[in-house]
């Protein structure tokens, strides 16, 4: 769907919601609401809301991994299995 078919006004929302709702869900693209001409609410099927939230969610740890190998706070993967063989071990005793 091109985005100038994806852009409703709010008075289509108010006469077509049950619709809008069962086009969005049955073709998982992005409905843009308008107000007073301008672009005010998006509409997303939940599962394309669901996969979005999941890769920002995997960019953020990216992100956020990346800074912490610039500042050097990262270990060998051997040297981190063993830690973890030895909080393991140190569990299984208690």
């Amino acid at each position: 769907m091109k985005y100038s078919e994806a852009i409703k006004p709010i008075s289509y929302l108010k006469a077509h919601a049950s619709e809008l709702i069962r086009e969005v869900s049955e073709s998982r693209q992005t409905m843009i609401i308008t107000h007073n001409g301008e672009a005010r609410v998006v509409v997303q099927d939940i599962h394309v809301y669901q996969d979005m939230h999941e890769s920002l969610t995997m960019l953020k740890i990216l992100a956020q991994s990346s800074a912490s190998i610039d500042q050097g706070r990262y270990k060998p993967l051997r040297t981190a299995f063993e830690d973890l063989e030895q909080q393991r071990t140190a569990h299984k005793g208690e």
